[in-house]
């Protein structure tokens, strides 16, 4: 069965018997403040740096004055163990800290939930089940006709997967689009969003909306990939008709991260492929990470990322450190106002930036293959077939400071060199 956190750590090791407590360091190598740093630590090296052994007490870790952390113990590999225990901690710049690992015989810890994923589905015309873990798409699921029918399938469509800063979804059809929710509050909503079609999550309310137009934009960091196709450069949406096999499964679900896997059977101009995006958020930060594996692609493949280019923006990118950014900025978001937006990839791995052309529309969106309005930032595959990226979003109402595009790119510097310089953890 597989294990994961919720609101009350539930899980328990057991040390040796020639230890009770030991101790790690976590450094901040930059003369930076660091919020909210996601920490992880593998099991392997736990049990290997201080002889725990995953049984029968809770884990308990503690800074170095002695405050008791919220952990959460992921099983990352789906064998029905945890193998990664994260957290959170803030940094001062250039700070060296001591944690401890202990042993409880109870947990009274209680924790506030700073991420979530969920996926409900419908159930009755007016009506969502309880949250799902795994999921099939049904084949060539189209995206909906509300003229049809008042409610998807699905509730928001889709996956929707939020932390204390923003929320965003994906369309769980063949268009695959990624959306953004804006938040005006830090509590997880997504829960609660879309299930009434009297209430509009397009309009403002007192949690946030919808804040991004999508059309046939890669909105929120869908993905794409560049190949040669008789000879010719190709640009080709992940999604469509193509894909033979779609599933969703949760991983884990807070309260530190949430995270969870879509996994795609495709043709890739007629070559079965397979590609897996592991998608996962954390308390305190303004993205979402994606860790993509593509199988059986040839080695020339590229993979793009994409943001939404409508309305008033002005788009740019640079290099820092290791990392590449693609931004924009500017009154794009759906409620008239500002809006930034920002992908991240690794430097090493950056190819180009490129954008699509604009689509004429004068009625209702139809939904298109072909990918318009869109920025696009490409990076080369590595060797395991494998990419990141982050993505960013920060909207004006949640923080009135993102409504200055120097104050955004200034952020977005300050991330870059973090990103290039993780915390390092010492046994």
């Amino acid at each position: 069965m597989k294990q994961t956190v919720g609101i009350i750590i539930s899980f328990v090791i057991l040390f040796s018997c020639k230890t009770t407590q030991q101790t790690f360091t976590v450094i901040n190598p930059i003369d930076k403040e660091r919020k909210d740093e996601l920490v992880v630590l593998k099991r392997v090296d736990i049990e290997n740096k201080t002889g725990v052994i995953a049984d029968e007490k809770f884990l308990i870790i503690k800074d170095a004055k002695g405050k008791t952390l919220t952990l959460q113990l992921d099983d990352m590999n789906e064998d029905g163990k945890w193998d990664e225990a994260a957290f959170l901690y803030s940094f001062a710049a250039n700070e060296k800290t001591e944690f401890s690992i202990a042993i409880s015989d109870s947990n009274n810890t209680i924790s506030i939930k700073r991420a979530h994923v969920r996926l409900r589905k419908k159930i009755t015309d007016s009506t969502f089940g309880e949250m799902i873990t795994k999921e099939t798409m049904p084949a060539k699921n189209p995206p909906t006709d509300f003229n049809k029918q008042p409610l998807p399938l699905y509730l928001t469509e889709g996956p929707a997967w939020e932390n204390d800063k923003a929320a965003f979804r994906l369309y769980f059809d063949t268009r695959n689009g990624k959306d953004i929710f804006g938040k005006l509050v830090p509590g997880m909503v997504m829960d609660t969003v879309g299930p009434n079609v009297n209430n509009s999550y397009h309009q403002l309310s007192n949690w946030g909306m919808d804040i991004l137009h999508v059309g046939n934009s890669l909105g929120a960091g869908a993905i794409a990939f560049g190949i040669k196709e008789n000879g010719k450069d190709t640009l080709i949406r992940l999604g469509g008709s193509n894909i033979t096999k779609e599933t969703y499964k949760q991983i884990a679900d807070g309260p530190v991260r949430a995270i969870f896997r879509i996994t795609y059977n495709w043709l890739l101009a007629g070559k079965p492929v397979q590609v897996t995006d592991e998608t996962s958020i954390w308390g305190g930060q303004y993205f979402y990470e994606s860790k993509v594996t593509v199988k059986d692609a040839s080695d020339s493949t590229l993979m793009y990322t994409g943001m939404a280019d409508f309305y008033n923006n002005t788009s740019g990118h640079f290099t820092e450190n290791n990392a590449a950014v693609l931004f924009s900025h500017g009154a794009q978001s759906e409620n008239h106002d500002n809006l930034g937006m920002a992908i991240m990839i690794p430097k090493n791995n950056f190819t180009s930036v490129t954008s699509t052309v604009k689509e004429n529309i004068t009625g209702p969106v139809v939904y298109k293959q072909t990918i318009f309005d869109s920025y696009l930032v490409g990076q080369k595959l590595t060797k395991e077939q494998q990419a990141t990226y982050r993505f960013y979003t920060t909207w004006e109402k949640s923080d009135n400071a993102f409504a200055d595009i120097n104050y955004f790119k200034k952020f977005l510097t300050a991330e870059a060199i973090c990103y290039s310089h993780p915390v390092e953890v010492k046994w």
